[in-house]
């Protein structure tokens, strides 16, 4: 009497094709994953580089003027600051003309597109 049976070859491939199967679907995952969260870092970085030009243009306004102006329009209209108001959302708060504003930026939508 046979103690050990050897496994049918239908089964074995099978077996093989659900690892294999398994395995591409990890990889597919990991690499989808992986690009989500560059395009999410890529996202928090192009907010920061805005903030500080944002920033960088206000200091250029009280250098010249004495005074940091009361709205982003005006650092576009005269200080040459680009922004894309589709991507993004400018929140600008000063507090007198003599003191740094608060300036937060946020991308529009929340997340990377």
């Amino acid at each position: 009497m046979r103690a050990f049976k050897a496994p049918r070859r239908g089964a074995v491939l099978v077996r093989q094709a659900a690892v294999s199967a398994i395995l591409f679907g990890a990889v597919l995952f990991a690499a989808f994953w992986a690009v989500g969260s560059v395009e999410d870092r890529n996202s928090r970085e192009q907010e920061a580089i805005l903030r500080d030009a944002v920033r960088r243009a206000a200091v250029q306004c009280y250098a010249i003027e004495g005074a940091y102006p009361s709205r982003v329009g005006y650092l576009e209209e005269h200080y040459g600051l680009t922004v894309s108001h589709e991507k993004y959302e400018i929140f600008y708060s000063t507090f007198g003309s003599n003191i740094m504003p608060d300036i937060e930026v946020f991308r529009k939508g929340g997340a990377a597109e």
